[in-house]
């Protein structure tokens, strides 16, 4: 069924990037405006938006709401973008939709791109499911993203700004910033994360323009577990919850999720402190700061596909080891690879270069070449396939990290799925 659902999508697939919302409104319109049959809360940010998304609507559902949840990009299957209480749509269904969406289409004379049939799928699911709220993650930028056709959502997130799609969304912190505001409306609540000072600046004068009630919010404090509980715990506010999610940069994701929970408290939503402990719990977000097994062999896998999250990855394994890594890294050529690199590796390290299941994937040569500029490592090899880089890596006396695209991470966890079903791998699209 995936390999059916990535047939139906790859026509458009080659329409690639076209942000703005008029052919999106045109179709929706054609569905019957099943966006305004939807309360949603809009997530936007360069990182960890994924993240956030993932906490609330977990922490939504435990408090029994049926819960909407839509995330991009997918790692194995396309059923993994959108969700209702954290249970993947059925890939029949999502096909039935995606040919109504299609319909739809055509009927207003629009032409959508992949991740717009998606989106206006995900919308039309949601109301024809019934849900009672919906937690919606921008797929890029946010004001003419796909997803941002809801004129009064319940609230809003920015949960950070970086540079990474400057290609589109514009060069500087600022125009990044400006972009992602986007999504803020008049008069509607938003919790907004530590930024730097030029994308402070942006959202200060758009929130006082738009008159929206603002949560500046903290990092979370790293606590000790209460009596009886385990694994690590945090407090924000007067919030003490578990942590399930690696890294520090959980603080700050988490501390946003628990602000738009108050938020949508002070609209009436019914969120005891109980099903905020289940809900965080139960949290489970893959590819990021995952530890996984390749034929039997520990490994640390991440998407850090900017410079930023680049950053967060090398502070989590500063931390979890200080010896020399083996990486195993692939990227995209709209990506910022040397700041990547850069930001990873350091002098002894080993780097394997593999490519990326996509179009714009960096060739392996030409980003090991870019990796023995940076600094000097043990090792260096551009290597064919994945599992041959991993291979290789595994068999040395060194912690291995695979990182560098979430496309990568797909692909891995379906030949990891295929190993263990002893089933040949799908391509990832």
């Amino acid at each position: 069924m995936t390999e059916f659902l990535d047939q139906q999508l790859a026509a458009s697939q080659a329409l690639g990037i076209v942000l703005g919302l008029e052919r999106m409104l045109a179709v929706l319109a054609a569905l019957g405006h099943p966006q305004q049959q939807v309360p949603i809360v809009h997530v936007a940010g360069t990182n960890g938006k994924g993240s956030v998304c993932a906490y609330l609507s977990s922490i939504l559902t435990a408090a029994g709401y049926r819960t909407g949840r839509y995330t991009s990009p997918h790692l194995v299957d396309w059923s993994e973008r959108i969700t209702i209480n954290d249970r993947p749509i059925a890939p029949v269904v999502l096909s039935d939709l995606l040919t109504a969406v299609v319909a739809a289409s055509a009927q207003s004379h629009q032409t959508l791109t992949q991740f717009e049939q998606v989106t206006a799928a995900a919308w039309l699911y949601f109301a024809q499911e019934r849900v009672d709220l919906a937690v919606m993650e921008v797929g890029l930028g946010g004001r003419l993203d796909a997803t941002n056709v809801v004129e009064h959502p319940i609230a809003c997130a920015i949960t950070s700004i970086g540079r990474d799609h400057w290609q589109v969304l514009g060069d500087t912190i600022g125009q990044i910033a400006t972009e992602k505001a986007g999504i803020l409306k008049p008069g509607r609540p938003v919790a907004i994360a530590p930024l730097p000072t030029e994308a402070a600046s942006v959202l200060r004068d758009r929130v006082a323009a738009l008159g929206c009630p603002v949560q500046w919010v903290e990092p979370a404090e790293p606590v000790e577990p209460p009596a009886g509980a385990i694994g690590p715990h945090a407090r924000s506010g007067e919030v003490l919850y578990p942590l399930p999610l690696a890294g520090t940069v959980q603080l700050t994701n988490s501390a946003v999720a628990i602000a738009l929970v108050q938020q949508l408290r002070a609209a009436g939503w019914v969120i005891s402190e109980q099903a905020i402990q289940t809900g965080m719990a139960a949290t489970r977000w893959p590819g990021r700061l995952q530890w996984t097994s390749w034929q039997g062999r520990s490994l640390l896998v991440d998407g850090a596909h900017n410079a930023d999250s680049a950053q967060v990855l090398r502070n989590y394994v500063a931390s979890q080891t200080p010896g020399p890594i083996a990486w195993v890294i692939g990227m995209l050529s709209t990506k910022d690879a040397a700041t990547v690199l850069q930001t990873l590796l350091r002098p002894g390290d080993r780097l394997l270069t593999v490519p990326v299941p996509d179009p714009q994937s960096i060739k392996p040569a030409a980003l090991a070449e870019l990796g023995a500029q940076i600094t000097p490592l043990d090792q260096v090899a551009a290597v064919a396939t994945l599992d041959e880089a991993l291979d290789r890596a595994l068999a040395g006396d060194r912690p291995v990290v695979l990182c560098g695209s979430l496309y990568l991470l797909g692909q891995f966890f379906q030949e990891q799925r295929a190993q263990a079903t002893d089933q040949p791998a799908e391509t990832v699209v």
